[in-house]
C-alpha cells in the first residue's frame, strides 16, 4: 500500500485486532485520527492523558488483550508516564504511541511546539521498550513486534514514537502481519523434580501472583490434586476463587500470611516478585523448601532463591506438574481450614471499619464481577482481605508503583473491554480528586458506574502515618467538595449513603444507569 504513517500505524494496529484505543486529539497526531474511523477502531477520549493510561490498563488486565492509548508530542507524553510506571510496576500490556519532533529535528531544538529534548529517553524509564521508528517499513514492524513480545514475554508497555513528519509523508510499504509466538515452555526435568517434592511434602502451599491469572484452571487441579492451601497476591486475588475451600485469599502483609508461608515444608510460587509491596513489613520466614515458576528468567533470583527455578508460561507449568502428579493419590487435609480461619479473623479486624459497608457491595455484586480499587484505605485495609473475587483479574489495585487516581479511569477501561460484566469501583476522596474528570467520560460512554467513595477528608494514611511520627498533621487535611452535585455537573448520580442497606440498595439501580454513580461513605474520624 502507498500510504502514509498515519494510515500505517492504524492499520497495523487493525491487523492485530485493536478494535479500541484511549487518547486525546493534538494538532501533531490528527493523521492518525484521520484513519482510526475507516478501519473500524473505536476512539475513547479521556479528559486527561492518564486517565487514557489507567483506561488501557484497566482494559488490557481484564481482557488479557494489550490496551492501546495515543498521546500527542510532549505534554501529553508526560501526562501518561504516571500511568504508564503504574503498567510497568505489575505486569500489564499497555502500547502507547505518540508523535516526536521530525526525523531531522535538530538535537539543540528549535522551540517548535511541544518540542523535548528527548522522549524516548524519557519514556524509556517506565517502559520495557522505547522506540523511535524511522520509516514506514521500521513502524508496521514495530507494533508487529510490540505485540509478539506482550504475548510471549513478560508483558510490559511499549511506546513507540513516530516522527510527526513522517505521519503526513506517503510511502509504499507491506504491512507487517501478526507473528505467531509461543511463550515459553518448562523444562521437563525441572517439572519433573518439583512434581516430585510436591508429591514427597507433608505442608504443601501454593503462592499464586498475577503471571498465574492464565492458569487459574490448571492452579486449581494442581491445589486439589496436593489439597494445598493457595495464597494469592493482591494482583492474583480470584485466580482461585475465593469462596473456595482451598482459598486463603490475598492480604499478604497479615501476620497470618507469612506464618503460613513459613510453616510450608514447600512452597510453589507462580508468577510473582515476592515483592516487598506484597508483604508490607519484610519478608515472611523461607519455607524449607520454594519451587519458583516466572516467565521471566530474571525475576527467579530477586526477593528469595529457590531450590527449584522454572523459567516458563505459568499454563504449561502448571498442567505439566499436574500431569506428573496425576498418579499421586488427592489429598485431604484440614490446614486449609484452620488458616483461613486465622487469615479471616486478622483480616475481619483490620478492616472493621469498612467492612459493612464491602459487606453490602458484596451482597450485589455478581459472581464475575470486576472491581477496581485505588490506593486507599478502605481498599488496601478492606477490600483488599475483605472483599471476596471469584474470577481472575477480577479485582485490579495498583500495586507497585501506588498510583492514586487509578480506580476510575480504570474501571472505564474495565467497562468498554468487559461491557457485559458489572464494573465498580472503589476510591477513597482524596484519590478520586485525582482523577475526578473521568466521571465525564463514563457519562459520554454511557457506561454504568458505581463508584463507591470513603469519604475522610483528604489522605487518611498520610494523616495517620504523621500523627504516629509526632508530626503534627499538615497538608492531608482536605476540603470535601459537594461531591454529590459534582458528579450530576459531570453528566452522573451521586448520592451520600446512610448505612450499609442504603447502599446495597443503590447499587442495582447503578449498575443499571447509564453514566457514573458516585455512592459517598462519609468516615466518622474526617475532620
Amino acid at each position: 500500500m502507498n500510504s502514509t504513517a498515519g494510515e500505517v500505524l492504524v492499520a497495523s494496529l487493525a491487523a492485530h485486532g485493536v478494535d479500541v484505543v484511549f487518547g486525546i486529539p493534538g494538532t501533531h497526531n490528527l493523521e492518525i485520527y484521520r484513519h482510526l474511523t475507516g478501519y473500524g477502531i473505536r476512539h475513547v477520549t479521556p479528559r486527561h492523558e492518564q486517565g487514557a493510561g489507567y483506561a488501557a490498563d484497566g482494559y488490557a488486565r481484564t481482557t488479557g488483550r494489550p490496551g492501546v492509548a495515543i498521546v500527542t508530542t510532549g505534554p501529553a507524553l508526560l501526562n501518561i508516564a504516571t500511568a504508564v510506571g503504574q503498567s510497568y510496576s505489575d505486569s500489564v500490556p499497555v502500547l502507547v504511541v505518540s508523535p516526536g519532533m521530525p526525523l531531522h529535528h535538530p538535537q539543540r531544538g528549535t522551540g517548535l511546539l511541544h518540542e523535548m529534548r528527548d522522549q524516548r529517553a524519557a519514556m524509556s524509564t517506565v517502559t520495557r521498550i522505547a522506540h523511535r521508528v524511522t520509516s514506514h517499513a521500521e513502524l508496521t514492524e514495530a507494533v508487529a513486534q510490540a505485540f509478539a513480545e506482550f504475548a510471549a514475554e513478560r508483558p510490559r508497555p511499549v511506546h513507540l514514537e513516530v516522527p510527526l513528519d513522517l505521519l503526513a509523508e506517503p510511502a509504499e510499504v507491506e504491512i507487517a502481519a501478526p507473528l505467531r509466538v509461543a511463550r515459553r515452555s518448562p523444562d521437563p526435568s525441572l517439572v519433573a523434580g518439583a512434581a516430585d517434592a510436591l508429591a514427597r511434602a507433608e505442608r504443601p502451599g501454593i503462592l499464586a501472583g498475577g503471571g498465574a491469572r492464565g492458569a487459574a484452571g490448571e492452579l486449581r487441579v494442581l491445589a486439589e490434586r496436593l489439597g494445598a492451601p493457595v495464597l494469592t497476591t493482591a494482583n492474583g486475588k480470584g485466580v482461585l476463587p475465593e469462596d473456595d475451600l482451598l482459598a486463603l485469599g490475598s492480604a499478604l502483609h497479615l501476620p497470618a500470611a507469612a506464618e503460613f508461608v513459613g510453616d510450608c515444608d514447600v512452597l510453589l510460587a507462580v508468577g510473582t516478585e515476592l515483592a516487598p509491596t506484597d508483604w508490607w513489613y519484610g519478608p515472611p520466614a523461607r519455607p524449607a523448601s520454594l519451587i519458583r515458576v516466572d516467565i521471566d528468567p530474571a525475576q527467579l533470583l530477586v526477593n528469595a532463591r529457590p531450590e527449584i527455578a522454572i523459567a516458563a508460561d505459568a499454563a504449561p507449568a502448571v498442567a505439566g506438574l499436574g500431569a506428573a502428579l496425576r498418579g499421586v493419590p488427592a489429598r485431604e487435609d484440614d490446614r486449609a481450614w484452620a488458616w483461613r480461619a486465622r487469615l479471616r479473623a486478622q483480616a475481619r479486624a483490620e478492616g472493621a471499619r469498612w467492612l459493612p459497608w464491602l459487606d453490602a457491595v458484596a451482597a450485589v455484586l455478581a459472581r464475575d464481577a470486576i472491581v477496581t480499587a485505588d490506593n486507599a484505605m478502605g481498599c488496601y485495609y478492606g477490600a483488599l482481605g475483605n472483599l471476596p473475587v471469584r474470577v481472575p483479574a477480577g479485582f485490579c489495585f495498583p500495586t507497585g508503583f501506588g498510583t492514586l487516581g487509578y480506580a476510575v479511569p480504570a474501571a472505564i477501561g474495565a467497562a468498554i473491554g468487559q461491557p457485559a460484566r458489572q464494573v465498580l469501583a472503589i476510591a477513597g476522596d482524596g484519590g478520586l480528586m485525582f482523577s475526578v474528570q473521568e466521571l465525564a467520560t463514563a457519562a459520554a460512554e454511557g457506561i454504568p458506574l458505581p463508584v463507591v467513595v470513603f469519604v475522610n477528608g483528604g489522605y487518611g494514611e498520610i494523616r495517620a502515618e504523621m500523627r504516629e511520627a509526632g508530626i503534627a498533621p499538615l497538608g492531608v487535611d482536605l476540603a470535601v467538595p459537594d461531591f454529590a452535585a459534582l458528579a450530576r455537573a459531570l453528566g452522573g448520580y451521586g448520592v451520600t449513603v446512610r448505612d450499609p442497606d442504603h447502599l446495597t440498595a443503590e447499587l442495582p439501580d447503578a449498575f443499571g444507569r447509564p453514566g457514573p454513580s458516585l455512592l459517598l461513605v462519609p468516615e466518622d474520624d474526617a475532620p
